[in-house]
């Protein structure tokens, strides 16, 4: 008997998950804060260049580096003192070094004046500045006032809300035009949606109620002895395409159901339905030789139970469906890992090519095959996985088994 090969590793977790908050979002560059600093910035080059021209007009007007204004021409018994200039007190210069002295002097003071101007003017600047950025926020903030309810509504809608509107008020400007154009079509979404709901309903009963009824005269003639070999034979091939007919009514019904973000939820434990699926696939793994193992740690979500055991119940077919004719394994774990409830289900079997993994979530899309009849399914036991997974924020990864196989990996938000 050959060996069991080893299990394979879980695929690794994407890096980058769309539902992550963002790292440090006072940082983002929002429009808040680009209004901000866009405001801010015009009014600090404005200022600048005010201050600038300020200072040229002070300096012109106190014409620095230009001659004295006066001069003394006789100092005679002139007895001068300074506390700013002590060069002019010393009784010993001559006329003309009085006169250097007092000019120096006058530059001097002069550029002390022009200093404290600009000092004082920057200060001021740099105050004016503070202000003005937390004016250009406050600002920024009203006038983007009606983005953020926007914003909150179409979160609101995001959870299957429709009914929520923005009904925004105020002075008709391109905001208000933008609400009530998405308030339009928030009511035709809804208007969709009814219908949808209501086609579905619909559907559902006008789908199955023949196709039981089939199935019941069928049964009804098998079970009749004197019913005729070939006639018994031909109502065995009817009675499952009659059954098949069901599975793809069910599957479409179901895909069409799971489409939609799930209304109604509870608290889920993926290690539960994941057991249930097992339990339901485990006559049919013994029948195909196809041994399933794993460990299923408790992973709590919230969501809807039928659902999410959908989920479990077509990976775990599906699994043991398409494995290896001997010494074939399933294994299904179930674990929490980085703040997400993680589902993995791999198997032994023919080997996948990395291109075609895609394609098998499409609908009625198989390996190698396109809408064609398989005793294994009806083509839509993947594309519900992923309806379903979406419907509940998660995602489904499929990676190829070295050796054959698959990986299957659904991560939900607990």
């Amino acid at each position: 008997m050959a060996a069991t090969p080893a299990p394979p590793t879980a695929p690794p977790k994407p890096t980058w998950d769309p539902r992550s908050p963002t790292p440090m979002p006072w940082l983002r560059p929002t429009i808040r804060i680009r209004l901000t600093l866009l405001y801010g910035g015009m009014f600090l080059i404005a200022g600048i260049l005010l201050l600038s021209i300020i200072y040229l007009l002070a300096a012109q007007a106190l014409r620095t580096g230009s001659q004295p204004l006066f001069k003394i021409v006789d100092f005679d018994g002139l007895k001068v003192s300074s506390n700013d200039c002590p060069g002019i007190a010393d009784g010993n210069l001559s006329l003309t070094e009085f006169n250097n002295a007092i000019s120096e002097c006058i530059d001097d003071q002069r550029q002390v004046a022009l200093d404290n101007l600009l000092s004082r003017s920057l200060l001021a600047l740099l105050g004016l500045a503070v202000i003005a950025f937390a004016f250009g926020y406050a600002m920024a903030g009203r006038v983007l006032s009606p983005l953020g309810r926007i914003t909150r509504t179409a979160r609101a809608v995001a959870g299957s809300d429709l009914s929520r509107r923005i009904e925004l008020d105020g002075p008709d400007d391109e905001l208000k035009e933008l609400a009530d154009t998405f308030d339009d079509m928030l009511e035709r979404l809804q208007r969709a949606f009814t219908a949808q709901q209501r086609f579905v309903g619909n559907a559902s009963h006008e789908l199955r109620t023949p196709l039981a009824i089939n199935r019941t005269l069928l049964e009804v003639h098998l079970s009749d002895p004197n019913a005729p070999v070939e006639l018994q034979q031909l109502g065995k091939t009817l009675l499952a395409t009659n059954e098949r007919s069901e599975q793809l009514v069910e599957g479409l019904l179901l895909l069409a159901r799971s489409d939609n973000q799930i209304v109604e939820r509870g608290p889920v434990d993926l290690a539960e339905v994941a057991g249930q699926a097992i339990d339901q696939v485990a006559s049919e793994a013994e029948s195909r030789h196809v041994t399933i193992r794993g460990t299923r740690r408790p992973a709590v979500v919230k969501g809807n139970g039928v659902l999410l055991e959908r989920i479990a119940l077509n990976l775990v077919q599906n699994a043991v469906r398409y494995n290896v004719s001997e010494d074939g394994w399933v294994e299904v774990t179930t674990d929490v890992q980085h703040g997400q409830a993680v589902l993995v289900v791999s198997n032994t079997g023919p080997v996948v090519p990395a291109y075609e993994v895609e394609n098998l979530f499409e609908p009625f899309r198989r390996l190698r095959t396109e809408r064609t009849g398989s005793d294994k399914g009806v083509g839509l036991g993947l594309s519900i996985v992923r309806s379903v997974a979406r419907a509940h924020g998660g995602h489904i990864y499929a990676q190829p088994r070295e050796g054959g196989g698959l990986v299957m990996r659904v991560t939900l938000p607990i």
